[in-house]
């Protein structure tokens, strides 16, 4: 990863509530790295319940692919 510094204009009102949910000794990348993970395993959730609920004829058998 590289070490260089990105700048990241938000709201004041954002950053109050970053900062809120940032813990102590907790950066704002490791934080913003938390939220894109959480982000993804919702994301991954929400596919997979997706297609548990599909249509069984909309799918299309393994031995067929």
């Amino acid at each position: 990863m590289s070490n260089a510094n990105k700048r990241i204009p938000v709201t004041e009102e954002r950053w109050k509530e970053l900062n809120n949910l940032k813990e102590a000794g907790e950066t704002y990348d490791d934080l913003l790295a938390e939220l894109i993970q959480e982000h993804q395993r919702r994301q991954l959730a929400e596919r997979t319940r997706e297609v548990r609920e599909a249509d069984t004829e909309e799918l299309t058998p393994l031995d067929e692919l």
